[in-house]
């Protein structure tokens, strides 16, 4: 099979390099240096257990005039999708299946300019990881990779299921991947967006008593938008599974805290602000993420 994964940042490198174990990957970034790190030496996967894995994928900056690939998987920040896709344009093809498996909801907007409902797939993977350097990453924790059509039976995909689980990366197929989208969207629209608001780990949130209860209000107005949505869940479960996650990692330091930290943007739009767009469709109020998402474009404004 032939697969294109662009972003070769911390996800897109893992699932690059265990994809090119059996298949011809391409991978592509804007970065120089990483691309020419990984061509030079290869990819250095530090895993969970001590052991290190060097995979082997070919490393690109420019792909115009390529031939499409059979599989294009999305891996950088959202608010590069569209200008990421537009510069590959030549790797999607009318048979080309377009893969998203990025943080947040509502990719598939930007998928659609590129390709048919057919051949857009939605994903969402328990995996994480981290850069250490050029061509250098750290396997933090592996867990499935779950995907699904926008219309249709999800089973059609298995093929592409059994060539990642061949390649180490353990695929289902799951016509439920919306929910399962929203599932793993209540940390990111609650604790983790507050970490960045104010600047703190992930255990404050779960210590202070002004920040945890403005991180339950987050929960319980996500819940009731994605019922609005049609997916129910649970809020008081969904609160616990929050103060679980805070509590597990107390110096956590997630993305948008850093980007914040940083002077970077952020990816508040399809995360925050993909609670936003559905209460707007769907009529269910969320004030709150909708006042959260003002005051991270704010911060992002921020002169430093």
């Amino acid at each position: 099979m032939r697969i294109a994964v662009i972003g070769a940042g911390a996800m897109g490198a893992l699932y690059g390099g265990y994809l090119s174990r059996k298949h011809d990957v391409l991978l592509v970034d804007v970065n120089r240096a990483q691309v020419d790190a990984i061509n030079a030496r290869g990819l250095t996967i530090h895993e969970p257990d001590g052991g290190m894995t060097l995979c082997r994928p070919r490393a690109l900056l420019n792909t115009q005039g390529m031939a499409p690939a059979d599989v294009v998987i999305l891996f950088v920040k959202a608010m590069f999708s569209d200008s990421a896709l537009e510069s590959n344009r030549s790797l999607i093809g009318p048979d080309t299946v377009l893969m998203t498996l990025q943080n947040g909801s509502g990719h598939e907007e930007t998928l659609l300019k590129y390709c048919d409902r057919a051949h857009v797939v939605l994903g969402t993977t328990q995996h994480n990881s981290a850069v250490l350097g050029l061509g250098e990453i750290r396997h933090g924790g592996s867990g499935k990779t779950c995907i699904g059509c926008l219309d249709g039976d999800s089973q059609r995909l298995a093929p592409i299921a059994r060539a990642f689980t061949a390649c180490g990366l353990e695929t289902v197929c799951d016509d439920r991947v919306q929910r399962l989208i929203w599932d793993k969207l209540f940390t990111n629209v609650s604790a983790s967006v507050l970490t960045g608001v104010l600047q703190v780990p992930l255990g404050f949130i779960a210590q202070n008593a002004h920040a945890w209860a403005l991180c339950e209000t987050l929960v319980r107005e996500a819940v009731a938008v994605a019922a609005g949505e049609g997916l129910v869940f649970d809020a008081e479960e969904k609160i616990a599974q929050v103060r679980a996650v805070c509590e597990k990692s107390p110096g956590g330091v997630t993305s948008i805290c850093a980007d914040l930290r940083d002077g970077r943007r952020t990816e508040v739009d399809t995360i925050s602000g993909s609670v936003v767009r559905a209460s707007r469709r769907n009529g269910v109020p969320a004030p709150t993420h909708e006042a959260i998402v003002a005051l991270v474009h704010a911060m992002e404004a921020r002169t430093l």
